[in-house]
C-alpha cells in the first residue's frame, strides 16, 4: 500500500473535522472495500479517517416497529439483535449471510449503504423497506440516496450515520450468492405492509445498481403468493451479463429469488 495517515475519531464532528483538513481522504468503516482496493494500488488516500469508534454511530434501538441502526453496528451485530428480529428477522437474515465471519464481524451496515456495491445485500433492503439514510447533514429515503453503480447521494466529507425504518408486516430476502464472495448474483428483498402495499428490491442483477421491479410489486399487491409472479416478465435488456451469469439467466433469477423470497415471509 502507499504511505497514508491514519486517524481515529471519536465523534462525528471530529471526523468531519479531519476529512476536511485531508489532501485525499477516505472514511474508513469495516474497510472491506476500501483496504482491499488500497491493497491493489487502486485507491491512495491521504488520510484514513476510522468511524468504527464513534459511540453514536453503534447499536440498535427498537420501539415498536421503529428501528433505528447506527452506520458503524457491524452485520455480525445486527443478524444477532433479538430485538431486531422481533420486530424484522429478515434483515437479521440478510445479515447473518453476507461474506463469511471475519467479514460480518468487521463489515458495518453504513459502509455497505456508502459504498453501493452492485452486489451487495443492505440496498435491497434499504430500498424495499423504505428506509430513511440519515447523515452527519441529512435526512435522505433510500429511493433517493442509491444513484447508480457505486454511486449515492453523498456529498464530499459526508458521513452516513445511521438509517431508520418502520417494520413492515412481512419482509424476507433471498439471495443467490458467488460461491467464492458470497456476493449476490441476485437478491430479492420483498415487504408487504399492512395496508397490503408492496415493495420488491432487487440487488446484483441491475445494471445501473439496486432497483424496484413494479410489475414483480403489483401482481404480489394483488396476491401476496409465490404463484404471482409466474407471469410477469422480467426485462433482462437492463440487467447484467458477466463471466458469473447472463443477463437473461439473472432475469430468471429475479422471479426465483422472488417466489422464495415470498414463500419464506
Amino acid at each position: 500500500m502507499y504511505e497514508t495517515n491514519y486517524h481515529r475519531a471519536s465523534s462525528v464532528e471530529e471526523a468531519a473535522n479531519l476529512m476536511g483538513t485531508a489532501a485525499e481522504g477516505k472514511y474508513l468503516s469495516g474497510g472491506m472495500t476500501l483496504i482491499p482496493t488500497m491493497k491493489q494500488r487502486l485507491a491512495a488516500p491521504s488520510d484514513l479517517v476510522d468511524l468504527r469508534h464513534i459511540a453514536e454511530m453503534k447499536g440498535i434501538t427498537v420501539d415498536g416497529r421503529s428501528v433505528r441502526i447506527g452506520a458503524a453496528t457491524t452485520h455480525e451485530e445486527v443478524a444477532t439483535s433479538a430485538a431486531l428480529a422481533a420486530a424484522c428477522p429478515a434483515i437479521c437474515g440478510l445479515a447473518s449471510h453476507i461474506g463469511d465471519p471475519h467479514v460480518r464481524h468487521m463489515g458495518t451496515i453504513g459502509g455497505s449503504i456508502a459504498n453501493n456495491d452492485p452486489a451487495a445485500d443492505y440496498p435491497a433492503a434499504m430500498l424495499a423497506l423504505d428506509a430513511v439514510i440519515v447523515t452527519d447533514r441529512r435526512e435522505v429515503k433510500a429511493e433517493d440516496f442509491f444513484t447508480g453503480l457505486f454511486e449515492t447521494a453523498l456529498e464530499d466529507g459526508e458521513i452516513v450515520t445511521a438509517v431508520r425504518f418502520e417494520a413492515p408486516a412481512k419482509a424476507a430476502y433471498q439471495k443467490f450468492p458467488n460461491p467464492a464472495s458470497r456476493y449476490a448474483m441476485t437478491g430479492v428483498f420483498v415487504v408487504r405492509r399492512d395496508d397490503g402495499g408492496v415493495r420488491v428490491a432487487v440487488t446484483g442483477a441491475g445494471s445501473d445498481g439496486v432497483f424496484r421491479h413494479r410489475d414483480l410489486e403489483a401482481a404480489l399487491a394483488a396476491n401476496w403468493s409465490p404463484g404471482a409472479v409466474a407471469n410477469v416478465q422480467v426485462d433482462d435488456s437492463d440487467l447484467l451479463s458477466d463471466i458469473h451469469a447472463s443477463a437473461a439467466y439473472r432475469a430468471n433469477l429475479v422471479k426465483v429469488m422472488t417466489k422464495r423470497a415470498v414463500a419464506a415471509a
